[in-house]
């Protein structure tokens, strides 16, 4: 085995601890980052002409979209329908800007839709996080 297999194996092990031992509200964030990160891929492949980097990177944010729009519990909440019209709406314009190989639709429902929806998450993950600790005093 090669120094690089080995190390390529090790960061796989750690991606897999990491996700079965993060709390529902960090692995909500790691979604979004995800996203983030693909929508900017995909923005830049489209600049550079490359369809084919573009086209994975926008599927995989279409993934990402449709397990956040199945996992949605509408009733659970007030604004569950506003969610869940808003994760439609995001599949739609990803889907569009895919086919249309447009960086500046792909740009719009990152900087517009997507960062400031990841943002909020990581905040209320934060808040989450900081009202369980204040539960729990003196617990490390």
């Amino acid at each position: 085995m090669t120094a690089q297999t080995f190390g390529a194996r090790g960061a796989n092990r750690y991606l897999g601890d990491s996700l079965s031992t993060a709390s529902p509200a960090a692995l909500l964030v790691m979604l979004w980052d995800r996203l983030v990160l693909d929508l900017q891929r995909a923005e830049q492949a489209q600049l550079d002409g490359d369809r084919e980097l573009a086209h994975r990177n926008l599927i995989h944010a279409q993934d990402i979209v449709h397990e956040l729009r199945n996992s949605l519990q509408v009733g659970a909440w007030e604004g569950g329908d506003n969610l869940m019209a808003l994760y439609t709406w995001l599949l739609k314009e990803l889907s569009a800007a895919n086919v249309s190989g447009d960086a500046a639709r792909t740009a719009a429902c990152r900087t517009e839709t997507v960062e400031p929806l990841a943002e909020a998450w990581r905040q209320a993950a934060l808040e989450h996080l900081s009202s369980t600790s204040a539960v729990a005093p003196g617990v490390a």
